[in-house]
């Protein structure tokens, strides 16, 4: 049975990939003279900046802090959110999860993004009052596809993690989820590139379809 609902964020809440795509294509090329592929950026996705930084200061020989490397891209990304007007919640999502809601399902959002930017996102689509619990990458010790972020979201809603179901759109995200023990659903985003979303229990390329889905929880 079904207690808990989590969400990640980007790529299932906000479609903020091609945001990050650009200003990370930007950054790298700007600041360390780096174009990355397509392909390795796409493992990326799902995971901290500071696992991706991490990795590339170690691939590329980049010279500098890590901590204030990171803390100047993520400006970055919030300076191109915040100058965008026109960001919608991603189609359907919103529907989904102030259905859920009502019907008591507690909620959570597990994102590998900050905390500012978590609550900058949910407040732009006023769907920050539908959760109870918001946990964000840097809290915990090991980035997806570890469990960690998952676990931490289980744990702080009082639910086991085998009553949670996860709405993720990521090959990372779906291999944490199941790594804790929970259901997954896989909104194929294609925007997120080609992500192997084999392992989630159902993928879907529409919130539309999730209703037959969350009767996992009745």
């Amino acid at each position: 049975m079904i207690k808990a609902v989590i969400f990640d964020m980007d790529g299932v809440i906000i479609d903020s990939e091609p945001l990050h795509y650009k200003v990370f294509m930007d950054y790298t090329r700007s600041k360390f003279g780096l174009t990355i592929s397509d392909e390795e950026y796409n493992r990326f996705i799902g995971t901290t900046n500071d696992h991706i930084y991490s990795t590339l200061k170690k691939k590329y020989n980049i010279e500098g802090d890590l901590a204030a490397i990171v803390e100047e891209y993520e400006e970055k990304c919030l300076e191109f959110l915040l100058s965008s007007k026109t960001e919608k919640p991603i189609h359907g999502v919103d529907v989904l999860v102030k259905n859920l809601h009502q019907n008591k399902i507690k909620l959570a959002l597990a994102s590998s993004s900050t905390n500012e930017k978590i609550n900058v996102v949910l407040d732009m689509f006023d769907m920050n009052k539908f959760f109870d619990v918001k946990v964000s990458g840097q809290e915990v010790a090991n980035s997806k596809p570890a469990p960690d972020i998952f676990l931490r979201a289980a744990k702080l809603l009082n639910i086991c993690p085998e009553e949670c179901l996860v709405f993720e759109d990521s090959r990372n995200g779906v291999v944490a989820a199941k790594a804790a023990g929970m259901q997954c659903i896989a909104f194929y985003n294609p925007n997120s590139g080609k992500q192997d979303l084999s392992r989630a229990d159902k993928i879907i390329e529409s919130f539309a379809e999730v209703d037959s889905a969350v009767a996992l929880k009745k």
